[in-house]
This record gives structure tokens, C-alpha cells and sequence, in this order.
């Protein structure tokens, strides 16, 4: 055939079996770049992701007072349960991390509450306390730890660094004080 073309009929063929070749570097080139955009949203949407599940654990070191999330301790645990043996009266956990102090008292029969800044460990807490059948005597809120009202409390666990203790036991101090007798 002359011009160099491909005959009608085989055209005709190619539509027909769903094989026909690409018009253009244009058409290949499209797809590519979609595929471009997909990892990008891909990589983009994990990054977002890793920042915010990580950006709570991380900030509290960047702080004046580095106040860094360390879970307690089996023993910890049972030493704290051990002390509240011969208490009465609602309990606060301050920097309460991921609720086991909160959720061991609350089993013991208290009335808890935990105060943490990082909302992925309360909601952590919430649900731990949730499975372990407590979620109405145990309960946990986001709140700066300096900006918390005590007066309802009887009992306060604190477990922080030691950068952390001056400052807080004056301020725990001064508001015991102010607190009448029970």
C-alpha cells in the first residue's frame, strides 16, 4: 500500500480486539504522571500521618521541663496499690501516660482520674480502661498537667522526672495547704 499507512481492515481488527497501539508518546506519558501523583499522595499522607502520632510524644522534651513519657512498671504499679491499701477518697494521677496507675486503683475500688498532655495516651487509656471493664470509676483527660485544679483529690500520684519535682511539689504544696481539712 502506498503512503505507508496501515490498511482500513487492519485497523479495523485492532479496534475490535482491543489491541491498538498507542497514537502517541502523549498517551503513555499521561499515565505515568498519574502514577506520579499516586506515590507523591501516597508518601505525602504517610509523612502527615508519622507527624501527627509523633509530634506528642516529642514535643514534651522540647519543653523547659522535659516531662518524656515513661511507661510505670509492674513493681511501680504494685507499690503505689500497696500505699493506697489504707486510703479513702478520689485519686488524680497526674501525667497520667498510658492509665495503668489510673486503671490499677480503679480496680482496687477508687474513684481516678488521669491528666495527660498527649491525647494519643489518653485515648490509649480510655480504651485500656474500657476492655478492662472500669471505664466508669477511671477516667482520663487531656489537660496541661500545670493547669490543673486539685482541690477534689485526697490521693496524688506523680511520677516525673526530677527536673520536674521542685517546681511542681512547691505548687502542690501551696495548694494542699490552701485545701481545709478532711
Amino acid at each position: 500500500m502506498e503512503g505507508g499507512g496501515t490498511p482500513p481492515e487492519t485497523l479495523k481488527e485492532e479496534r475490535q480486539s482491543g489491541c491498538v497501539p498507542p497514537t502517541s508518546p502523549e498517551g503513555n506519558s499521561l499515565k505515568k504522571s498519574n502514577w506520579g501523583f499516586l506515590v507523591t499522595g501516597i508518601v505525602g499522607g504517610t509523612l502527615v500521618a508519622v507527624y501527627a502520632v509523633a509530634t506528642p510524644f516529642i514535643t514534651p522534651a522540647l519543653r523547659r521541663i522535659c516531662l518524656p513519657f515513661v511507661p510505670a512498671t509492674a513493681k511501680q504499679i504494685e507499690n503505689v496499690v500497696k500505699m493506697l491499701r489504707c486510703r479513702r477518697g478520689p485519686l488524680v494521677d497526674i501525667g497520667s501516660g498510658d492509665g495503668r496507675i489510673v486503671i490499677a486503683a480503679a480496680k482496687e475500688g477508687f474513684t481516678a482520674v488521669g491528666y495527660e498532655l498527649n491525647p494519643w495516651l489518653v485515648w490509649y487509656s480510655r480504651y485500656c480502661a474500657r476492655r478492662d471493664g472500669v471505664q466508669a470509676s477511671a477516667k482520663f483527660y487531656i489537660s496541661d498537667l500545670w493547669k490543673v485544679t486539685f482541690s477534689q483529690y485526697s490521693n496524688v500520684v506523680i511520677f516525673g522526672v526530677p527536673q520536674m519535682g521542685c517546681r511542681y511539689k512547691r505548687t502542690l504544696r501551696n495548694h494542699f495547704l490552701r485545701l481545709p481539712a478532711r
